[in-house]
């Protein structure tokens, strides 16, 4: 009977949970705002300038979501959040959804009760030296002192890496990017670890950005992308989509600019993401220019990649794996229709 008991109660309490986590996307309606997770600053993702004014490739995935839903791009409220601090504001509905640099695992996905909405950029973790090192490889760094981004999945990449190669090192943990660019500057440590994105930016932040080096090595898978929480499949499938919609109007020749024109002139697959044409709006319980006003408002993603960390951008990072899949690269959108 007690087993029964416990079990019945186990039952009652995720379906409590589950109720309390459903309807994100009328919660977003009805408040006129979307809450958006974003990381404490990092140049290209997710940065606010002196104005008070949020860009980024994460911020834009943010922007999208809220121009699908709500018809704005700007209707969003940005919680600037670290790596520690992240999970937790979003499992307790502190955010709508989280677009911060995020790797996505098996761990995160299995036991935060948390879902991944897809990957917006394409990552892997690496090292940076100052150049008076003298440091030309990774398999060099015996016995170094390692600055670390905590709360992230670069520890671990770290300490796998160093006990594959029979190497030692000490660990010097810092809550913040800021932070750890300000160890690294001032001689705390002697290599600074992270996704080799947030290298490039860290590195342009520097006093001088030439004098620190980009090592060859990658040691590591870091997909990143928005997350949502578990039991709330509406609001998962309105995230998902908005990002696909992105990745989808580039493969399809789509950008902010001819966005108008293709309404009246496109193929048949860009005005059904334009909405001309289907009811992909109605089965996702938002307006039939969900995709229109993310593509007119934010853009494509290869817009979203080449000014925020592109060819557009001061951090001037190739496509690579970024690439749409039919240019070598990853990104291949589901269909829309």
């Amino acid at each position: 009977m007690l087993k029964k008991l416990t079990t019945a109660a186990a039952v009652l309490s995720m379906g409590i949970a589950a109720s309390a986590q459903a309807g994100t996307l009328d919660d977003v309606k009805e408040r006129g705002m979307l809450s958006c997770g974003v990381s404490t600053g990092l140049a290209g993702f997710s940065q606010k300038d002196e104005k008070g004014n949020w860009s980024g490739m994460d911020v834009d995935v943010c922007k999208a979501v809220a121009a699908a839903v709500l018809g704005d791009a700007n209707k969003v409220q940005y919680k600037p959040l670290t790596a520690k601090e992240r999970f937790t504001a979003l499992q307790s509905g502190e955010v709508d959804m989280l677009s911060r640099n995020t790797t996505w695992t098996l761990t995160r996905d299995a036991s935060l009760g948390l879902n991944f909405a897809g990957v917006n950029y394409y990552d892997g973790q690496g090292f940076m030296v100052s150049k008076n090192l003298g440091v030309k490889s990774a398999l060099e760094l015996d016995g170094a002192a390692v600055c670390i981004h905590a709360g992230t999945t670069t520890e671990l990449n770290l300490a796998d890496y160093f006990r594959a190669n029979g190497m030692k090192y000490t660990a010097i943990t810092f809550d913040t990017s800021d932070q750890t660019r300000a160890g690294f500057e001032s001689g705390r440590c002697d290599v600074l670890t992270s996704d080799q994105s947030q290298l490039y930016a860290i590195r342009i932040g520097l006093k001088n950005p030439s004098n620190a080096v980009v090592l060859p090595e990658v040691i590591s898978k870091e997909p990143l992308g928005p997350v949502v929480r578990q039991g709330d499949d509406a609001w998962f499938n309105v995230v998902k989509w908005s990002l696909t919609a992105m990745i989808e109007a580039e493969y399809l020749g789509l950008d902010s600019s001819n966005a108008d024109k293709m309404v009246k002139t496109g193929s048949p697959e860009q005005q059904r993401l334009l909405g001309v044409e289907g009811d992909s709006g109605e089965k996702l319980g938002i307006g039939q220019k969900w995709a229109y006003n993310i593509v007119k408002q934010v853009g494509s993603y290869g817009e979203s990649f080449e000014r925020n960390v592109g060819k557009g951008s001061p951090l001037q990072i190739s496509r690579g794996q970024n690439a749409q899949w039919n240019k070598g690269g990853l990104m291949y959108s589901n269909p829309i229709r």
